[in-house]
């Protein structure tokens, strides 16, 4: 599984965004990464995140750590990966999930 770094793009796992990608900004504990889409690129809005709710792709962009989001959109368009972001990924519902282990 790649790391949990600074530049690393990643998937939501859980909450009303879940299946959008975004982009970690900052590491700031063992727990807690700060991510942003940013929210004009990929709806996903800055914010703290558990690591567990969040799926760590091959993709990793060059940022410096604490970007703002314009630094993040730039890079993401120097490396070609606008199209990318936008996607969305369908994660099966965490009931549907509880209802298989039964």
């Amino acid at each position: 599984m790649p790391a949990i770094e600074v530049g690393r793009i990643c998937v939501k796992l859980r909450g009303r965004e879940a299946g959008r990608k975004c982009v970690i900004v900052d590491i700031i504990d063992d727990n807690y990464v700060l991510i942003t889409g940013p929210k004009e690129l990929s709806g996903v809005k800055r914010r703290r995140i558990n690591i567990n709710h969040i799926e760590p792709t091959e993709k990793k962009i060059s940022i410096s750590k604490g970007a703002q989001d314009p630094e993040v959109i730039e890079a993401i368009k120097r490396e070609g990966l606008e199209e990318y972001m936008k996607e969305r990924i369908k994660i099966p519902s965490t009931k549907l999930i509880t209802v298989i282990k039964r």
